[in-house]
């Protein structure tokens, strides 16, 4: 990072940036000392994985919530699980998120343009819409089991990209000057959103999964050193695997807009739809495994394990698009930033 004016707009973001990092990180203890506290004592029985998040104790009425679908994760208000760990990581990345979304503004408002043209800015406006997305899904899935994986990410990306991606404000390129740069960056990033969300959801089942073939031949104390005991109070591994499914969906979808958006913007600077240019490549690679996943998943019965490995491969590749081709292969799409 270079010596930014602390008083300039661009410094105070900096610094808000940098306060929405550490608090991630509490966020993130917090919820891993959740997942240990789920690990429940030999002596107090087990909740059942499909009511995850939906057995809170009635205070005032005295009797049981009515049992929830099995696998059913959507759980109203009056339901959710009282885990007070999780409820801190929960407001602790609220307020993240507010330090994290009014330093993309501030970025946004220094360099009088969308705060998405460079390497910094698109992990900035990348990782607030991963947390954007995860904390508008906990309206409706109480998925608070997967806090540590999805804020530590963002702990990694953000602080990563804060500290070798950071550049100063400078003038847009002039093949960035376009309507598109709005439409075609916001869109990849809401779907590399969706898709973080997958994987954390293919992680987990892949997890699940193990611990239930492990307890479908073992009885009593072994039962409970098959795996992590967390694993125990989350969905089947069949109702993990459905919702990380729906994710890719509509990941799925935006990112073929951000492909034919691509196309015409690419027409638009260069006179051409397609140039099999490094990061066309890939950003295509990306939506053919996803289009694989959905094709084989739909039609040929690739579930389980061979689902969720997909899946993870395919974030992985978005991962590698936005760092390892950015940084390291040429092309009409260099606008990393970095000198």
């Amino acid at each position: 990072m270079t010596g930014t004016d602390p008083l300039s707009l661009d410094g105070i973001s900096l610094l808000l940036v940098w306060t929405a990092i550490a608090t991630y990180l509490l966020a993130f203890i917090a919820y891993t000392i959740d997942l240990a506290q789920r690990s429940v004592p030999a002596s107090v029985p087990r909740r059942e994985p499909a009511l995850v998040g939906a057995a809170a104790a009635a205070d005032s009425g005295g009797g049981e919530p009515p049992p929830a679908p099995p696998g059913d994760m959507r759980v109203p208000p009056a339901q959710r699980s009282r885990l007070v760990w999780a409820r801190i990581g929960t407001a602790l990345t609220v307020l993240a998120f507010l330090f994290h979304l009014g330093g993309t503004i501030l970025r946004g408002i220094s360099a009088e343009r969308v705060p998405w043209a460079n390497m910094y800015e698109f992990a900035l406006t990348g990782t607030v819409l991963i947390v954007a997305v995860y904390l508008a899904v906990l309206r409706r899935y109480d998925l608070r089991f997967l806090g540590a994986f999805l804020i530590g990410m963002v702990v990694l990306l953000l602080g990563g990209a804060t500290i070798t991606f950071y550049v100063e404000v400078v003038p847009l390129m002039d093949p960035l000057k376009s309507v598109w740069l709005v439409i075609h960056v916001f869109v990849a990033s809401l779907a590399t959103a969706l898709f973080a969300i997958a994987c954390g959801l293919a992680v987990t089942q892949l997890l699940q999964a193990r611990r239930e073939r492990r307890t479908t031949a073992i009885t009593g104390d072994d039962v409970r050193r098959s795996g992590p005991r967390f694993l125990a109070t989350l969905p089947p591994a069949d109702a993990l695997e459905s919702l990380a499914y729906r994710f890719v969906i509509v990941g799925f979808v935006f990112w073929t807009f951000t492909l034919i958006a691509g196309a015409i913007w690419a027409n638009d600077s260069w006179g051409r739809y397609w140039g099999f240019d490094t990061k066309e490549v890939w950003t295509f690679v990306i939506w053919v495994l996803y289009a694989g996943y959905i094709h084989a998943r739909a039609t040929r019965g690739w579930r389980g394990t061979r689902s969720a490995w997909l899946c993870i491969i395919g974030f992985i590749t978005v991962l590698f698009n936005f760092t390892i081709v950015n940084m390291f292969f040429k092309g009409l799409h260099a606008y990393s930033g970095l000198s």
